[in-house]
């Protein structure tokens, strides 16, 4: 074997090696780059004074506190969360992702830290009292791209109607709202603060809330890397204590005072 295909097989080992072992051990002050998507509003969004606000952000600096990790986040596009994750550009995704099987084969998840149901919401004059697959025909649904609720419309709704996919959920409220939209889909509380909070006596809930287990049920978690199992337990553990102490009941109780956990 000459010296040069001795050195590529080496290199070849090397990496293959690399490749298996589990993910380093996190030292305490660790710095963890936290990526999110938003306005996604109660869960992140940016107050009057231009600063990341909101469930999660609270949720992850408590976790990264009680963690003793030195956290940072920063904003994102919905469909590049994912491939900045697997390239290295950040360490964790927390920004209302639900689990699911098809994202299971691309990350590691932390246990559930929220289970929150979906709702249709449209505007008051909305000739639908409930939502089914004989009413809901030939309408242009909002959702928001690559969630859970894109993944439910498109598979119960996509073929008898116009499913309208967005990058964030202030922009299918802009269009519900200049009425280039009969209906979105949503998480119940965005829906709720995004519309019926923010716009009250112009949209409301169509149907009751959705809690349809096939698409919704394994709740929100934080996304890793797979073979950063330590930093998840980490998160993990962390999350645990925060419901063991208190501070966990107190943020739902700010954020979501109609879903008790």
């Amino acid at each position: 074997m000459t010296l040069f295909r001795k050195a590529v097989a080496a290199i070849s080992v090397t990496a293959a090696c690399l490749g298996a072992l589990p993910g380093h051990a996190i030292a305490a002050n660790e710095r963890v780059r936290l990526i999110l998507n938003i306005p996604y509003e109660p869960f992140e969004f940016r107050n009057k004074d231009g600063e990341l606000a909101g469930f999660d952000i609270d949720l992850g600096n408590a976790m990264c506190a009680q963690a003793k990790l030195s956290c940072s986040w920063s904003e994102q596009g919905w469909e590049s969360l994912l491939p900045s994750l697997m390239t290295r550009k950040a360490d964790a995704i927390m920004s209302g992702m639900t689990i699911s099987d098809d994202r299971r084969e691309q990350v590691l998840f932390s246990d559930p830290y929220l289970i929150q149901p979906s709702g249709w919401f449209a505007p008051v004059d909305s000739p639908l009292s409930n939502v089914t697959t004989d009413t809901l025909r030939h309408q242009r649904i909002g959702v928001l791209r690559g969630s859970s609720q894109d993944r439910y419309a498109t598979d119960l709704y996509g073929q008898h109607n116009d499913i309208r996919r967005y990058a964030s959920a202030d922009d299918a409220v802009n269009d519900l709202m200049a009425s280039r939209l009969d209906i979105t889909l949503f998480d119940y509380p965005t829906g709720q603060s995004a519309l019926l909070e923010a716009s009250p006596g112009r949209f409301r809930l169509v149907g009751a809330k959705i809690q349809d287990e096939r698409y919704f049920n394994d709740g929100f978690g934080i996304a890793f890397r797979k073979r950063d199992q330590a930093l998840a337990e980490r998160f993990n553990r962390a999350l645990a204590e925060l419901k063991e102490n208190g501070t966990y009941q107190k943020l739902v109780d700010k954020y979501f005072p109609e879903t008790p956990q």
